[in-house]
Formats: structure tokens, C-alpha cells, sequence
């Protein structure tokens, strides 16, 4: 059985940053391309980041973000990481970790065949 579970969450001031942790178990994590998302309050859930599997390379990332996240793998230890910098108040949502069987870090979370339940983020101002 698959599973993710998201951890780093929390309140923030604007300006100030985050790191969230996603664990995965159950699943080839290696060659599995890792996303993450985020869903605001009366928001569809929005790609923020992807990172590929171990076969191919390439970390995609919305344009909303780019320059102030990055995302990062650690495949010994079934981890996956998304470093937020410089939050402003539209940071604010819960945020996703997506794993997929393919190699390929698709944008798309139809894509993706497993979720973990979320992480929330809030940033004041």
C-alpha cells in the first residue's frame, strides 16, 4: 500500500520561508516522478512543482513560484522536498505531495496515481 505523508507545514510572516517534507512508502520511489500541489480556499488544487525519477531529468515548476521554490529528492530516504522562499500571502494553501508511476513529472495531477492528505500553509502578512 501506498503511502505519502507531507510534514513542515505551518504559519509563516511574508517574507519568511518553509520547507516541506514528503515520505514516501509502498512504492518504487526512484524511478517515480514526484509533484507537488497546492489548493487555496475556493481554488482548484494548482501544479506548483515536479521532480523526475532516477531515468530522466528535469524539474518543472509554475511560473507563480518559479525563482522562489525548489524542489528536491532524496532518494535513500524516500523523500521529497519543497523549499519556499520569500512567501507572500498568496503562498497560502494546502499543499500536496503527488507520486506517479511514470518517470515523467507531469503538470497535470490527473497524472498522478498517488496523493498524500496535505500539509497547510499559511502566510500572514
Amino acid at each position: 500500500q501506498v503511502q505519502l505523508v507531507e510534514s513542515g507545514g505551518g504559519l509563516v510572516q511574508a517574507g519568511g520561508s518553509l520547507t516541506l517534507s514528503c515520505v514516501a512508502s509502498g512504492m518504487a520511489f526512484n524511478r517515480a516522478a514526484m509533484g507537488w500541489f497546492r489548493q487555496a480556499p475556493g481554488k482548484e488544487r494548482a501544479f506548483v512543482a515536479a521532480i523526475t525519477g532516477i531515468f530522466t531529468s528535469g524539474t518543472p515548476v509554475a511560473n507563480s513560484v518559479r525563482g522562489r521554490f525548489t524542489i528536491s529528492r532524496d532518494n535513500a530516504k524516500n523523500t521529497v522536498y519543497l523549499q519556499m522562499d520569500k512567501l507572500t500571502p498568496k503562498d497560502t494553501a494546502v499543499y500536496y505531495c503527488a507520486g506517479r508511476g511514470g518517470d515523467w513529472p507531469s503538470p497535470g495531477s490527473s497524472s498522478y496515481d498517488y496523493w498524500g492528505g496535505g500539509t497547510q500553509v499559511t502566510v500572514s502578512t
